[in-house]
Parts: C-alpha cells; structure tokens; sequence
C-alpha cells in the first residue's frame, strides 16, 4: 500500500457452520502476509459481470501497485465492455491452496510518464521474459492506453483453510 493508503481492517468472514472457521482473531492473516502475493503473482483471474448479469472471467496480466490493482486492454474487450457498464468485478490469483480473493471497482484511468506511469513501467518488468514490457509513456494519452484500475472494497485469503481465514475491509 502506498503512503497514503491504511492497511485494510481484517476479521473473520461469515461462513456457515460445519467449515470449522474459529471464532477468535488468534490466527488470523496480516495484510503483509497476502500482499505479497499480489505484487508477485504473474497470472490473474478477472470476473466481471455481463450485460445480462451472468458472470465473465479471464485471465489477466497486471500489477498491484500502491494498493491496487493496474491492467490494461482494449476497449473492444468483452471485459472491458462489461466493467464499462459495470465496474464490479472479482480479481483472484491462480492457487486454490494458498487463496487470494478480491472484490472492488475497475475504472479507467491514465498515467503520467513521469511518476506513476514509470513506476508502472518497471512493476510491469516481471512481463518482459514474456514480450511484454510497456514503456512509461504507454498509459499517458488521452484514453490512458486502456490501462484501468481496480480499487479494493474487501478480500478474503487463506493460506491453511480454515484457521487462518481472514476478510480484509478497504
């Protein structure tokens, strides 16, 4: 998270009965455990919700950076179109082990050259094996280069289900 930014509140989610959640914060997860794991993960997954509310995911390349979540496409996107009309979505990594979920806003968005637009540049570096290594300019016009931002509201991780269950809140 950036200077700005406070660590989100973390509990217990409500799950029903008969998972064995505990009821006591004893175990729970710290926001610099699961962190982590956003700013190095290499693959996500992106749901997002169609015009007819059904459910939309794909697999995404981005970075987290300053507690959120950076991405950029085509406006042609199917994702794209629906985040357009609306911007909820569902951002998860790949394990169902080691689980990070989180919940939030995609918006777009544009960065300058000159700040965020290079911190993004060298974030999007862990690409570049992969061909992909966009410039700090490559977000800076007038549409932003189809980058977006996810804004957290809530997460839900867990690392050793179900004791170490934990919700963060933004």
């Amino acid at each position: 998270m950036d200077a700005t930014s406070t660590e989100p509140t973390a509990d217990r989610p409500v799950i029903p009965d008969g998972y064995g959640l505990p009821t006591t914060a004893k175990g729970q997860l710290a926001w610099s455990d699961v962190e982590p794991r956003l700013v190095d993960s290499l693959h996500y997954w992106l749901t997002s919700v169609r015009p007819d509310g059904t459910p939309h995911s794909v697999p995404r390349w981005g970075v987290w950076l300053d507690g959120r979540f950076w991405y950029d496409g085509a406006p042609t996107t199917r994702h794209t179109r629906n985040v357009e009309r609306n911007p909820a979505v569902t951002l998860t990594l790949e394990s169902g082990t080691e689980v990070v979920i989180v919940e939030g806003e995609s918006t777009a968005t544009r960065a300058d050259a000159d700040d965020l637009g290079k911190r993004l540049s060298e974030a999007f570096l862990k690409y570049k094996a992969s061909g992909y290594s966009p410039g700090p300019d490559s977000w800076s016009g007038e549409d932003g280069g189809g980058l977006r931002v996810i804004t957290p509201h809530r997460a839900m991780a867990w690392f050793a289900f179900p004791t170490d269950c934990t919700r963060f809140t933004f």
